[in-house]
């Protein structure tokens, strides 16, 4: 009877893992190359290892595939090709690439639509394989909203993903089904860990949880402060003030001091990759895909040791 005991009491310590997605545009793609090793190297799906999937923006679009129906990671990474990009980036007419100031956003919602209603339909996010959360802002009531399988299990994941990603200036406000309007859940914060972990307790009733951070680069380019005296709007936006407004790696500081070893924060300096969000040239792109294999010799060894119960 006691051995029966010991391995219940031993079954019953074993973490949940969950892993968080920031967002960032097209240098999320950095993540899936280091997913797609790690996957390689363990011999084990991504969907296998991790109990919870937490994503905001471009994050969240990830998160999303890989709970809604088992997706691998080299299938993921099919969508972040040169041409579903292409597809999902729609411009709009009105945009003039010379200008700074815009009088509407870059892209149009109809390409991102078409492309997430062939990914999942009208699948809910409480039919979703996996339990996942997603992070928006209703602009409307000036609150953030999170979306999950078992808090709004009848939210679609298009909505989801949609309203998660709706960044300013990059795409509309998007309205959902419900006639709530929403904007991208980075103008909340960039790096959900916090609230993944906070809902990651609610479901799983337990504190023993293993969070995997996986984050979109920083931009650690000097800017002059002397310079910076002397700007107005246009002169902040040129020099990437949405940048630093949506900088969240304070909530990665608070989380290694509150969760130490069961927590691991996979990212580093953006280097020479562009800092805008959308910039999907073969340059760009091949940067950040090095920048995910620079990840995986910096971090891969210990990802391999962090996933093992």
């Amino acid at each position: 009877m006691q051995i029966f005991s010991n391995l219940f009491n031993k079954k019953k310590d074993i973490p949940k893992k969950i892993i968080s997605f920031d967002g960032g545009g097209v240098r999320v793609i950095a993540g899936i190359v280091f997913l797609k090793k790690l996957e390689v190297e363990s011999g084990k799906k991504i969907t296998d290892i991790f109990d919870m999937f937490i994503g905001t923006s471009a994050g969240a679009f990830n998160a999303s595939c890989l709970a809604f129906d088992d997706m691998s990671v080299v299938d993921l990474k099919k969508y972040w090709s040169k041409e579903y990009l292409d597809r999902i980036m729609e411009t709009s007419f009105f945009w003039d690439q010379a200008s700074l100031v815009q009088a509407r956003p870059r892209y149009e919602t109809k390409g991102r639509l078409k492309f997430l209603n062939e990914i999942f339909g009208e699948k809910t996010l409480g039919e979703s394989k996996k339990p996942i959360v997603t992070l928006c802002y209703d602009i409307e009531k000036r609150e953030h909203v999170i979306h999950s399988s078992n808090q709004t299990p009848n939210v679609t994941f298009v909505d989801a993903v949609c309203a998660s990603s709706a960044a300013p200036m990059y795409f509309p406000t998007y309205k959902m089904s419900d006639g709530s309007w929403m904007i991208d859940g980075g103008v909340v914060t960039n790096n959900p860990t916090l609230i993944g972990f906070n809902h990651a307790k609610n479901f799983f009733d337990t504190e023993n949880i293993k969070v995997l951070s996986i984050g979109a680069g920083l931009n650690k380019n000097k800017i002059s402060g002397e310079a910076s005296s002397k700007w107005g709007g246009v002169g902040w936006l040129r020099n990437d003030i949405m940048g630093m407004m949506l900088d969240s790696e304070i909530h990665n500081d608070i989380a290694k001091d509150i969760f130490d070893n069961n927590y691991l924060r996979i990212n580093s300096p953006i280097g020479k990759i562009n800092k805008m969000l959308d910039d999907d040239s073969e340059e760009n792109l091949e940067k950040i895909h090095l920048m995910g294999l620079y990840w995986w010799s910096e971090f891969g060894k210990s990802a391999l040791n962090f996933i093992e119960d």
